[in-house]
């Protein structure tokens, strides 16, 4: 080991990180001198003196605070007119090649009793596609609708990497091109005590934990992604949660908006559904829009209603993004100190180790993860575009094993979303009071992604028999 790397961390306050060195095997001491090279030393110190034994994160008042414009849906009053010529400039811009997709999937379906990365989940109502083919086939589908290639950039973590691209291998990439799709794992941060020393989840073993969805920005930056980016000539890059079967993968119309305006990051909002929804809003505050976490937006605000009786700080973030490729590689090199993700403090319960190594699984929490959000990305976009999307038609994550944003209310919502599309094209499929057709059935994305393409592809079949069972494709 270089004595340097050694002094580094004894400077830093860090040596203990190696006092079991010499017990370890080779390999396993190759392993920590790898793990402790890829810590920042110095950030790590500003993250401990600021989130750690400082005051904790500050947030700026409420009082020039105001909800954030966004541009309303033909349905809900919007302009048809700029909507229609978003998607014509959406359609140009796709055709040239100027989309790529990218999705953060790094976690484990732990909270939903599976075990396996969360986009190996099944999730789809009668063929039960996982997550992951139903991305997959969204963006085959546009691929082939605008004849272009359309690379997908997959974030996975250190632990579920090699399942996730082994699970693509072993189903040929769902029938995309391989060299359209990059896998490459998130960068990781060292949980700390409340001391700010290192925590050691083991003897040779620094207990890491992703730096989040932020992070994501700056490891597309590392691990190559924003040259292949730019060999390709994708500009536009939309971004959207694993979790989220109803995304929209490429939108045209949002697309357009986005370009329209010259934006480095535009995202679509959905209306709360109530004022204690667990979501963020989007707000204007000193001159910049961002998006206020819904545990920072007091009851008095969240419940405040407008002229009309509307939620005023209704615009709910969905993570459904559209970033600028050169505002990923301002914040991801760090080039520009003007622009910087912050960082986020968590107090967790983290295994780890005694003076003696021995294990120690704590009862309450005793350390400090940190973690970067990308939506904390908002105020440094020039800009900035908010549009309306519906929730029934593009939002039904799955999270939790039951009730809300679970796996049985997805299905719910994809079962009524299917109705809707093959009735709103005339093939009259009877429904409950809630939507949800009588026979299950399913329209899968190589079929249709929207009603509109239903519409078209009836047109072009002349009708379709739904029974129970259908499966469309």
């Amino acid at each position: 080991m270089s004595e340097q790397l050694r002094a580094n961390f004894e400077k830093a306050g860090q040596g203990h990180v190696f006092a079991f060195f010499d017990d370890l095997s080779p390999d396993d001491q190759a392993s920590l001198i790898k793990q402790a090279e890829a810590i920042d030393l110095a950030e790590l110190r500003e993250l401990v003196d600021t989130l750690v034994l400082g005051n904790g994160e500050h947030h700026c008042g409420f009082e020039d605070m105001k909800p954030a414009p966004f541009t309303l849906l033909p349905d809900n009053g919007g302009d048809q007119a700029l909507w229609d010529q978003a998607k014509n400039i959406g359609e140009e811009a796709i055709r040239a090649g100027r989309l790529g997709a990218f999705t953060p999937a790094g976690g484990q379906g732990t909270r939903l009793g599976y075990d396996g990365p969360k986009g190996t989940y099944k999730v789809t109502p009668v063929a039960e596609k996982t997550l992951f083919q139903v991305f997959a086939e969204k963006i085959l589908a546009a691929s082939r609708r605008y004849n272009v290639e359309i690379p997908w950039y997959i974030m996975t973590s250190t632990g579920n990497h090699d399942a996730t691209v082994s699970f693509f291998e072993e189903n040929n990439y769902f029938g995309l091109n391989p060299d359209n799709v990059k896998h490459f794992a998130q960068g990781t941060m060292p949980a700390v005590d409340f001391e700010g020393k290192i925590l050691m989840s083991g003897k040779g073993q620094i207990a890491l934990s992703p730096d989040g969805h932020g992070g994501s920005l700056r490891a597309l930056v590392r691990n190559g992604h924003i040259d292949d980016m730019k060999k390709r000539g994708v500009d536009c890059i939309a971004f959207f949660q694993v979790d989220n079967p109803l995304v929209r993968c490429v939108h045209p119309e949002f697309v357009g908006f986005h370009l329209q305006a010259d934006s480095e990051l535009s995202s679509k909002a959905c209306v709360k559904a109530y004022a204690g929804e667990k979501v963020g809003v989007f707000v204007e505050r000193n001159g910049k829009t961002e998006i206020l976490e819904y545990s920072d937006l007091p009851d008095e605000l969240a419940e405040a209603t407008d002229k009309d009786g509307n939620l005023l700080y209704r615009a709910g973030s969905i993570a459904i993004h559209i970033f600028d490729r050169d505002l990923i590689e301002r914040i991801g090199t760090g080039a520009d100190a003007g622009v910087k993700l912050p960082f986020h403090r968590a107090d967790k319960k983290i295994p780890t180790i005694d003076d003696a190594g021995n294990p120690v699984e704590p009862a309450e929490p005793n350390g400090v993860k940190f973690e970067m959000f990308g939506f904390d990305a908002l105020p440094f976009a020039k800009n900035p575009v908010v549009i309306e999307t519906a929730r029934d038609e593009e939002f039904s994550p799955v999270k939790n094993a039951q009730g809300v944003d679970s796996p049985e209310s997805s299905r719910q919502h994809q079962l009524r979303l299917f109705a809707k599309w093959a009735n709103d094209a005339g093939l009259n499929v009877a429904t409950d009071e809630n939507g949800i057709p009588a026979v299950e059935f399913e329209v899968g994305p190589l079929f249709a992604t929207s009603a509109d393409q239903f519409r078209e592809k009836l047109t072009e079949q002349g009708t379709v028999d739904i029974q129970q069972g259908t499966v469309l494709n």
